[in-house]
């Protein structure tokens, strides 16, 4: 017949679909609400099926489609489309239809204020606005601290005055749940804060160089002090008697962050901490310049209060349970204990220090 003939006209191959019963009357196909005229297989690019199928759609533009879905909305051609961005949430009923409330709209990134607070707590911070080696670019406090802050800025304007240290910024006041949001959670940070570069490293010649000329002299040096808690309280009672540095392994310690400056209670500004990869090769060097390496451990045979005074004096401290390192040990010139008597033969490391540093201190002033 001659709707089948052309029907098949242009290889034999269908050109198209159908869309609903369709009558074939020559080469015109009707079907429901649709018409058109397929002439061979070399007008196929102006008809193409829908991604479900059904029925034939025109070929226009990508974007004049849904974005949503990849169909034709509800409305038909001439409905209004949104772009999948503008449109309300799905809920528990399905997506919405409809553009999105402002409410629902997400800010720019860019335009949310990013607040970055690298020490924390009264006395650290109070002591890194003092000291005018260190650059602090915000200062960050609650309704609640802000005279304190703003005391403490004062104090510490007229010290970097003093010594031509860099303005302070102006003090920026944050509300509780900002200043929790920016820090780890469950962080006492006193309701005030600072965003400041970290101090320069210090190397052993530095520590060389500091010396010289000093007839007392007083060096702490840590094996593998693990604990920021006990870094911190370490730092704390060294800078209290006079020491003039603390040695500590590059792995293993803690790195010099907010938690070891809380607990240091300022003493990261004043003394300085030397990461050293051979703690060994260390202690040697400041033999080399007159320094008497003492190890504290329990098994000592003499307390430091029974040793003679030395002008120049290592404090060698190991990490609890496991002590000090053989090699590291081996290189000290004495090994003394704390005269406990107690039930308990052994103490925290930070309070074993503290007694330590407390007699050297006493026998250097007698």
């Amino acid at each position: 017949m001659n709707s089948k003939n052309n029907f098949g006209r242009g290889g034999g191959r269908k050109s198209g679909g159908y869309a609903g019963g369709a009558n074939h009357t020559g080469g015109n196909h009707t079907g429901g609400n649709r018409t058109g005229d397929h002439r061979g297989a070399g007008n196929r690019s102006s008809a193409r099926r829908t991604r479900d199928g059904e029925g034939f759609e025109s070929k226009a533009p990508r974007d004049s489609r849904s974005a949503y879905d990849g169909k034709k909305s509800k409305s038909g051609a001439q409905g209004e489309r949104f772009e999948k961005k503008d449109r309300r949430p799905p809920t528990r009923q399905g997506p919405g239809n409809g553009q999105k409330p402002d409410a629902f709209r997400r800010h720019d990134k860019e335009s949310r204020p990013r607040v970055r607070i690298h020490l924390f707590g009264f006395h650290a911070v109070s002591a890194a606005l003092s000291n005018p080696n260190r650059t602090v670019h915000h200062i960050y406090a609650t309704e609640q601290t802000e005279l304190e802050a703003m005391d403490m800025v004062a104090r510490a304007t007229q010290i970097r005055d003093e010594s031509g240290g860099d303005a302070l910024p102006q003090i920026t006041l944050l509300e509780r749940e900002n200043f929790d949001r920016a820090l780890p959670k469950g962080t006492v940070h006193q309701g005030i804060g600072i965003d400041c570069d970290p101090l320069q490293d210090v190397f052993m010649t530095d520590l060389i160089h500091q010396i010289e000329g000093k007839k007392n002299s007083v060096v702490v040096l840590l094996d593998q002090i693990s604990d920021p808690h006990n870094l911190g309280a370490i730092m704390r009672s060294a800078c209290a008697f006079g020491a003039d540095a603390i040695i500590v392994q590059n792995r293993h310690t803690p790195e010099l962050n907010a938690v070891v400056a809380k607990i240091a209670s300022g003493a990261m500004e004043h003394l300085p901490v030397i990461y050293e990869t051979n703690l060994a090769r260390a202690i040697e060097t400041l033999q080399d310049h007159g320094f008497f390496a003492v190890a504290l451990d329990e098994r000592g045979e003499k307390t430091l209060a029974q040793t003679p005074h030395y002008d120049r004096v290592v404090l060698v401290l190991g990490a609890e349970g496991q002590g000090l390192r053989p090699l590291v040990r081996n290189k000290c010139d004495l090994m003394v204990k704390l005269p406990t008597g107690g039930a308990l033969s052994s103490l925290n490391v930070s309070n074993a220090a503290a007694i330590a540093l407390y007699e050297v201190h006493r026998s250097s002033t007698e």
